[in-house]
């Protein structure tokens, strides 16, 4: 490594550390959930207000910035290659905060070396460090051969309607990599499928069932009106039985988390379920619904829907049931689930549709096949190099479940800032969980990465 720039690098970070963080900050105090439509801010008003934050942001330290319509935009940096460029892409919308958190989701605090608030770590921090990577870049003040764009995306968690706009009116970059995962450099991402089961009107015991915030995050907590009395109902763990209005409440107490990694999660809605059919609490109607959304429930793997499978590159199939609700007397369970290419969409929906049989139809289905780029492509090994050689460590290309911008683009990785070993504080959480967490010192040498990623490829011909 160039000592000089080393060095430079460092003092940048450490003159520029608490204007970050405050930046960050600013990012989080915005609710950013994809809300109603409006003129200049297709994906609510939240998002845009983000974005507007973001390009403002970059506007400060200097940055060519552009607006996109409202549904992206992004900072920039020139080059001398007109034809082709290089570019990091960041979303800052999120999902909902849901329920759990120790304090305010949108007002960041800071404990321990660690940041707090809904974005932190899912992607408000990393788009700030993006933007602080080409600050640094301009005043360098060295001559690019290929121009930069840091892209601020505002539809990553609900459809990524933005980056399809940005690539049906813009040419795609050389080479992309998206700060929205773990590092060293993920290379490929299983498939995704999307879809409900929705029940038969039922007009039964089951007045209300509401669970989760988010169809791709394991939701903490969920309940069920139903018509019964307290009276002969038995305690069952991580349960808890209410009177209302001559009802009960029956709520379920689960620990969240992301559906592409949902091990050691419990899904609320699962509690509820199994209660409510262990207790006799649906007509055979809901009881047969019910016994369906169990199987989904019974394993994450799929083996309850017959639907587990594994391959080398991506492991085994995943799959979680986000959100549940009634609609015009039906219940409604949204289910997620990444798989590897040892499957396919038509294949999952029609073992899911024969587990389910008669007590729930398969609505809604969507599904997106997975990618892989090989790890010896020279990009690649450029990000991966970088992180080597910063950390002292000596990883490899992986392949997850989450999905990121990455697949949408012809050449792209996503890359950082999370760390597979990052071991989470008793008082932080996950992504999409309630108390958001992220470390600040591995946010602070991202930035570092990046630069020395960017400017390897800078180098390459592509």
């Amino acid at each position: 490594m160039d000592q000089e720039l080393n060095r430079k690098i460092d003092a940048f970070i450490e003159a520029n550390k608490e204007q970050m963080l405050q930046d960050i900050a600013a990012l989080v105090a915005i609710n950013s959930v994809e809300s109603q439509p409006a003129e200049g801010a297709p994906f609510g008003a939240g998002p845009r207000a983000a974005l507007d934050k973001t390009l403002e942001l970059a506007d400060r330290m200097g940055l060519e910035t552009c607006n996109c319509e409202g549904y992206i935009g992004y900072a920039a940096l020139p080059g001398a290659d007109p034809d082709q460029y290089l570019a990091t892409i960041c979303h800052v919308d999120v999902v909902p905060a849901g329920e759990g958190w120790s304090a305010s989701p949108f007002e960041m605090r800071r404990q321990e070396g660690w940041i707090l608030g809904r974005g932190v770590l899912d992607d408000k921090g990393p788009m700030v460090a993006t933007l602080y990577t080409l600050k640094f870049l301009k005043e360098l003040g060295q001559p690019l051969r290929y121009p930069i764009r840091a892209l601020a995306g505002t539809n990553e968690e609900t459809g990524m309607g933005d980056v399809e706009y940005y690539l049906a009116h813009h040419k795609a970059p050389a080479f992309c990599f998206t700060p929205d995962a773990e590092f060293p450099v993920c290379n490929g991402e299983k498939g995704h499928f999307h879809g409900k089961l929705v029940s038969p009107v039922c007009n039964g015991m089951i007045l209300e069932f509401e669970g989760g915030v988010a169809n791709n995050a394991v939701p903490d907590r969920a309940s069920a009106l139903v018509k019964a009395e307290m009276a002969g109902l038995k305690n069952a763990p991580h349960i808890t039985l209410e009177p209302e209005n001559g009802c009960v409440r029956v709520r379920g107490w689960g620990k969240s988390g992301h559906a592409a990694s949902p091990e050691g999660t419990v899904n609320a809605i699962g509690l509820v379920v199994d209660y409510l059919l262990d207790s006799g609490l649906c007509t055979e109607t809901e009881r047969r619904y019910l016994e369906a959304v169990r199987k989904l429930h019974s394993s994450t793997a799929g083996e309850g829907l017959g639907i587990a499978t594994s391959d080398g590159p991506f492991g085994p199939l995943t799959i979680i049931g986000g959100r549940m609700y009634m609609q015009e007397g039906r219940m409604v369970q949204t289910m997620d689930s990444r798989y590897p290419t040892s499957t396919n969409g038509d294949a999952i929906a029609a073992a899911i549709r024969q587990a389910v049989g008669e007590g729930a139809s398969l609505e809604d289905v969507d599904a997106a096949d997975p990618f892989y780029i090989e790890a010896d492509t020279p990009a690649i090994r450029a990000c991966i190099d970088t992180y080597n050689e910063v950390t002292g460590k000596q990883e490899k290309p992986f392949t997850m479940g989450g999905g990121t911008y990455a697949r949408h683009f012809p050449y792209a990785v996503s890359f950082g800032p999370e760390s597979h070993d990052m071991v989470l504080p008793s008082f932080g959480g996950p992504m999409h969980g309630a108390n958001e967490s992220a470390p600040v010192d591995a946010l602070l040498q991202s930035v570092k990465i990046y630069i020395l990623a960017l400017l390897r490829l800078e180098e390459i011909d592509f």
